[in-house]
């Protein structure tokens, strides 16, 4: 019993002594490599890294407004028709360039073209007996031939009972000749202002005939629809053999040159914008190339949901590149310059949402939390954090920290 006692004392004390010795080795091992790191970070501390600066500059900014718009037609309308009739030809279709006054759909005209004859041949009927050649050519009413012919006859009993009243009193002739004469004195007169009368309802029913016609004739040229200005077919509506009824749409019709974009104008720069200022849009379908307009509307009155005025620019589009519909990217040049400190946008490092520039001071670089306006081109505005003249930083941007030694390159 003595003897194993013995020996398992023997085995535990040398387990121990094992586990002491490689926990002793890994405890130098470790604080060896900490040493190394120390060093390394140390070193790295001490180190200057190389950088270029620039200086906060001051300069004048004329102030831009860039805003999203929307393109639109200046003009765009649904044609209707004006006639009734079954559509005979459809002489342009979707996407056809037209010329205003160009004929775009025939309805079929055959009750029109005789509605047209008859009322024609009702006013030539009323012209021949007026004694006129045409509506612009009217006679006089005393210059017309039932009416000469009228007076022509109440002359003539004038004249008659004149002789005969002459001869009555000289006792030449009965007391009855005198009477025939008067009688038909009167009765010439009554014949002569029928015959004004007839010439004037005659000259009523040319002039009425004649609208008669016109109306006809107008009918008649409803019946090929045309267009009202010059655009592009944006729809058609009917197809041929289609009846079409009186104000029923038959075509739809964009003008795209010029085209307007409408947009609005932040409240605060609403005063240095007015009508006929430049403007230049651009457009996803050809980012490289610029569309240049002018300001032709500003809204006097403010958008209370938004805080804008709208506006609108006419845009020249006379190739017809731009679309309407489309979004546009609008750039205004306002009248309003302000004196702003600049950095180049490559000086800024944009963490977790915070701005900063590293400004050298000395052989150290300090963090400067930035409060940042206007992109202007490849430089921002700087409203606060750095001063006019300060250097900053502009290479390596990620990779620098508050503290870091530096040399100025």
């Amino acid at each position: 019993m003595a003897g194993r006692s013995t020996e398992s004392t023997y085995n535990l004390s040398a387990v121990t002594y094992t586990h002491r010795l490689f926990t002793a080795l890994a405890v130098a091992a470790t604080a060896a490599g900490c040493a190394k790191n120390e060093t390394a970070q140390a070193r790295g501390r001490d180190a200057a890294r190389t950088v270029k600066t620039e200086t906060v500059r001051q300069t004048t900014v004329k102030r831009s407004v860039e805003v999203v718009g929307t393109l639109a037609a200046v003009d765009q309308v649904t044609i209707s028709s004006e006639a009734e009739g079954k559509v005979s030809r459809i002489l342009a279709d979707l996407g056809d360039r037209v010329t205003g006054g160009q004929a775009l759909i025939q309805l079929d005209n055959e009750k029109q073209q005789y509605n047209f004859d008859q009322q024609k041949a009702a006013l030539e009927r009323t012209l021949a007996q007026y004694g006129a050649p045409d509506p612009q050519h009217l006679p006089e009413i005393e210059k017309t031939p039932d009416v000469q012919k009228a007076n022509a006859d109440l002359v003539q009993a004038r004249q008659a009972y004149d002789r005969a009243s002459e001869l009555f009193k000289k006792t030449l002739v009965p007391r009855q000749t005198l009477d025939d004469a008067e009688t038909t004195l009167q009765s010439k007169k009554a014949g002569y202002e029928s015959a004004i009368q007839s010439a004037k309802n005659l000259r009523a029913s040319i002039q009425a005939s004649e609208a008669s016609m016109k109306l006809a004739d107008r009918q008649f040229r409803d019946t090929l629809i045309r267009a009202p200005f010059e655009g592009y077919i944006e729809r058609r509506l009917v197809n041929l053999g289609e009846l079409v009824k009186m104000q029923m749409p038959v075509m739809a019709v964009v003008r795209v040159d010029p085209l307007k974009v409408t947009a609005e104008i932040p409240e605060k720069m609403a005063p240095w914008i007015s009508d006929g200022q430049p403007v230049e849009l651009h457009v996803d379908a050809y980012p490289a190339q610029a569309f240049t307009g002018k300001v032709s509307r500003i809204s006097p009155a403010v958008n209370t949901a938004t805080r804008s005025f709208p506006f609108e620019a006419l845009v020249p589009n006379k190739d017809a590149l731009l679309k309407p519909g489309t979004f546009a990217r609008v750039h205004i040049e306002s009248g309003k310059a302000d004196d702003v400190l600049t950095l180049s946008y490559g000086a800024l490092q944009y963490r977790y949402g915070v701005n900063r520039a590293f400004v050298v001071q000395g052989d150290t670089l300090s963090a400067r939390e930035l409060k940042v306006g206007d992109r202007l081109g490849d430089r921002i505005e700087i409203i606060s954090g750095v001063k006019a003249g300060e250097q900053v930083a502009v290479t390596d941007i990620e990779k620098l920290v508050d503290g870091t030694k530096v040399s100025v390159k």
